[in-house]
């Protein structure tokens, strides 16, 4: 085969064509403690349970992609095509899973299929084993995201793009359609997101130059519910419309150290959740038996749950009159600083933090349900003080030995803890093994600890 060194190293033009192909991929092995028997959706994720009965020792998983870069010359400039397939098996052969992160055309400025979102600059999985399980954080670089973008080149590293991307997944709750003066409930707290109506639009500005990258970032996503009950007949609280913006970097830091560098990321979002926590707004929200994206039982009769309910917007009906969708306000951060010791030995501290606020309607819609759950269930009522305001945060440090340039070993450790502001409400609830019993609210937190190793390949 004939060496193509029109892109770098690897490239090899495919016989009989003008099409330059590098063929890559990576392998690795991770072992999990703490983690709740789970190393995809981190130690305080839905229902958590801290017990024996659950796995809170060792979790393995076993990952690896082989990747395929395509590029050719046209009369038209470059057009690249990029792909990677791959899988991974957790805990046992037969607990295995098959998914492609990547896949896109590039062209022109064009970039269309599954790539990195255009939103994203500061970049986890680099910084830290766990990388998309460490909430808050708005990265995509792991998942990828659809995106249909186009990217204007102004020169000296100055840049702008505009995307459409699939909608970071959409959770407003409707607290029922029979909340009245009282505060009787008759719904349950369910998810209610409308249809897709448009895709969320975005845009950047870049620079990246010889001393790092920075970037400032927004857009538009919608947030609209559907019904106040089940038919249209009940009506609806009309269109609701979430924004995001934030501003991120990464600095070069030579002057420490060959590789040094710090990086961060500001997100704020109304109506846009999935924009500070990637993921995070998902899903329906049982309450008070899971509690939310972030839950975590601890013991037995007589332990203790926390929990945040993770939402884009709430909305309901009060008193005979339904209310407009009350949009979700969160902000959070994500910083890190990758130090090396020497050219084998390297380290990162990092961490995070994501602040979630309800309106005083959405919250007095919450409560409600929340209260209304509890006395259909166990004849019990929340407590004065009804908060579902919550933060959550996380700080870590990663080490790791570079065997060569392709190959490293290391651990990296988190602590994790979720901020919940309900007072003290007790409630029963059983997951699993728990058994049916009166528990009380409290924060939560966890210990966690990833082992990994990693072997790049290439041509």
């Amino acid at each position: 085969m004939k060496i193509c060194s029109l892109y770098g190293a690897g490239f090899y033009y495919i016989p009989g064509t003008d099409t330059c192909l590098k063929i890559g991929g990576w392998i690795r092995q991770y072992l999990g403690v703490g983690s709740n028997g789970n190393l995809t959706n981190g130690p305080l994720g839905t229902g958590s349970v801290n017990t024996r009965a659950s796995n809170n020792g060792w979790t393995w998983k076993t990952r690896g992609y082989i990747t395929a870069d395509a590029r050719t010359q046209t009369e038209f400039g470059t057009v690249r095509g990029y792909v990677d397939v791959g899988g991974s098996t957790q805990g046992s052969a037969g607990n295995s899973a098959f998914n492609s992160n990547r896949g896109f055309i590039q062209w022109a400025g064009f970039t269309f299929g599954v790539t990195q979102s255009f939103y994203d600059i500061y970049s986890m999985p680099a910084i830290s084993y766990f990388g998309g399980m460490i909430n808050p954080t708005s990265d995509t670089g792991d998942g990828g995201q659809t995106v249909t973008a186009y990217t204007m080149q102004f020169g000296n590293g100055f840049s702008a793009s505009i995307s459409a991307e699939a909608p970071r997944t959409t959770t407003v709750f409707n607290t029922g359609s029979g909340l009245g003066a009282a505060g009787a409930v008759t719904g349950a707290l369910t998810q209610s997101a409308i249809s897709v109506r448009y895709p969320d639009i975005l845009g950047n500005l870049r620079i990246d130059q010889a001393w790092g990258s920075a970037q400032i970032m927004g857009g538009v996503h919608d947030a609209s519910g559907l019904y106040y009950g089940a038919t249209t007949a009940t009506g609806g609280p009309g269109y609701a419309t979430g924004w995001f913006g934030g501003a991120g970097f990464k600095i070069n830091l030579p002057m420490l150290a060959k590789g040094d560098y710090i990086g961060a990321q500001f997100n704020y979002a109304v109506g846009a959740t999935g924009y500070v926590d990637d993921g995070a707004s998902s899903g329906t929200i049982a309450v008070p038996a899971a509690g939310g994206s972030y839950a975590q039982y601890n013991g037995g009769a007589g332990g203790n749950v926390g929990f945040g309910v993770v939402s884009d917007g709430v909305y309901g009906v009060i008193g005979g009159a339904g209310t407009s969708v009350q949009l979700t306000t969160t902000w959070g951060i994500g910083a890190g600083l990758e130090h090396f010791w020497t050219p084998h030995w390297q380290t990162s501290v990092y961490g995070t933090y994501m602040s979630s606020r309800y309106s005083a309607t959405a919250n007095a819609l919450l409560c409600a349900a929340e209260a209304g759950t509890l006395a259909a269930n166990a004849g019990l009522t929340v407590a004065a003080g009804c908060n579902n305001n919550w933060n959550y945060y996380t700080v870590g440090t990663r080490t790791q030995f570079d065997i060569d340039s392709q190959t490293y070993i290391g651990v990296d450790v988190i602590y994790t803890k979720l901020d919940q502001n309900q007072p003290g409400v007790l409630f029963t609830s059983s997951s699993g093994t728990q058994p049916l019993a009166a528990r009380t609210l409290s924060d939560q937190s966890a210990w966690i600890a990833e082992f990994r190793m990693h072997r790049n390949f290439y041509p």
